[in-house]
Parts: structure tokens; C-alpha cells; sequence
């Protein structure tokens, strides 16, 4: 399971990393904190976690090649951008990984999980929701990175289409808590059951009244 860490500061990062201590194996932190602690924060979480770094890079081939050189050397376990930026933007982060860090492992978003059908619809008139999931699943393994960012609800379609990708899955919810701006939820345990490799959960254990407590009921869940 993998810690969405979304907190407002630093010092609320490190609280609750405190508290949740040798119960986390991975954490997940978003620009905020990266923005705000830099390579010091980020240094400081690798010293005891495996930080994935979700930034979901989407540029030209060449900037998303940088930004990946400079993001691998710093020793992170993985790292989002967007399926939508193309095979060749694909491939050129999957080559300067190679050169930098070939340990580091990346994801593509396929479609964010708080898009639904109707906002989808909107986007892509005349697309439908799963066939893109399905296309940019094929076109992640075409690429070659290591796995997608996709919904719970996502899971069938993507497993459906391959059977080596690794999946990291956001929008998962225990029963009975709010799904906040996600579109497309399930609980730890549906997802589970789908195959989700990573499970990431954020507000149900940073705003539980109690985040120790909230965090081992969802791991038991989980299995």
C-alpha cells in the first residue's frame, strides 16, 4: 500500500510520517511537498520509504527527457507522467531512466481517476472512456515503462489488455468515507481483489481521527 502523502506543509508531512513510521513501506508526494522541501525532503523520506514522485510529467519528448534525467538521479522509486504525451515522449523517458537510474520504475497516468463518463464526453466527444483506458494501456506497454496509473474501476480493462504492466491505484475508499473529488472509486478490498499492485490511500488515513489506526484496519483489508 502506498501513502498519498498530501499534506498542506512540511511539518504536517513529517507528523504524521512520524506517527505512521515502519508501518508505511511506500509514499506517494505530489508537487506541493516537492516544491516546498525540495531535494532535501525528498532525501529525507529515501532514507526510510520508497517515495513514488507523482508530478505526471506531459511535455514535449525532449523537456519530459530532462526532467526525468535530473528526477532518476535522485534515486526515487517512481515516477508519473502522462500516457497522453505520446509514444516517442514514452520512449524518451524510458531512455534517459536507463541512462540514470534503471531501478527507478514509471507510470502512466491513463486517465485521471477523477474524470467520470460525462466529463470524459467532453473531452473526447465520441471516445469512449474505457477504449482510451484500453489504448493507452497498450501503447504504455508498446513504449516500454513499467506500469499505469489507472481507477480501480479501470482495473478489468487494463489487466484485460496486459498481463505485464503494473498498476498503481489511485481512488480507492474504505466504505462509509467521503470520495472526496475522485469519480471512479472502489474499496482496498475490490481493488484488491481486481489487481492492483499498488494501492494508494491519502485522506481516508490523513483525515481519520485516529491515521495509525485508520491506516492498519485498511492494510488488514487488503491483505
Amino acid at each position: 500500500m502506498v501513502l498519498a502523502l498530501d499534506t498542506e506543509d512540511l511539518t504536517s508531512a513529517n507528523e504524521i510520517l512520524e506517527l505512521l513510521g515502519t508501518e508505511l513501506k511506500y509514499v506517494k508526494i505530489g508537487p506541493r511537498l516537492l516544491y516546498l522541501g525540495g531535494k532535501e525532503f525528498m532525501f529525507s523520506l529515501m532514507k526510510c520509504w520508497n517515495v513514488f514522485l507523482d508530478v505526471k510529467l506531459h511535455d514535449i519528448p525532449n523537456t519530459v527527457r530532462g526532467a526525468v534525467s535530473a528526477l532518476a538521479g535522485m534515486g526515487i522509486f517512481g515516477l508519473t507522467l502522462h500516457v497522453a504525451g505520446g509514444e516517442r515522449m514514452l520512449r524518451e523517458a524510458v531512455k534517459m531512466r536507463d541512462e540514470t537510474n534503471p531501478e527507478m520504475k514509471i507510470f502512466g497516468v491513463t486517465v485521471l481517476t477523477s474524470i467520470n463518463d460525462e466529463e470524459w464526453k467532453s473531452l473526447a466527444p465520441g471516445s469512449v472512456l474505457e477504449d482510451a483506458v484500453k489504448s493507452r494501456t497498450k501503447l504504455a506497454e508498446k513504449a516500454g515503462i513499467d506500469g499505469v496509473v489507472c481507477s480501480p474501476k479501470d482495473l478489468d480493462a487494463v489487466k484485460g489488455t496486459s498481463k505485464k504492466l503494473l498498476t498503481l491505484v489511485p481512488g480507492v475508499r474504505p466504505k462509509g468515507v467521503s470520495c472526496d473529488d475522485q469519480a471512479r472509486v472502489m474499496t482496498p478490498a475490490e481493488a484488491k481483489e481486481r489487481g492492483a499492485d499498488f494501492i494508494v490511500i491519502g485522506r481516508p488515513v490523513l483525515a481519520a481521527p485516529d491515521p495509525l489506526e485508520a491506516l492498519i484496519g485498511i492494510k488488514k483489508e487488503v491483505g
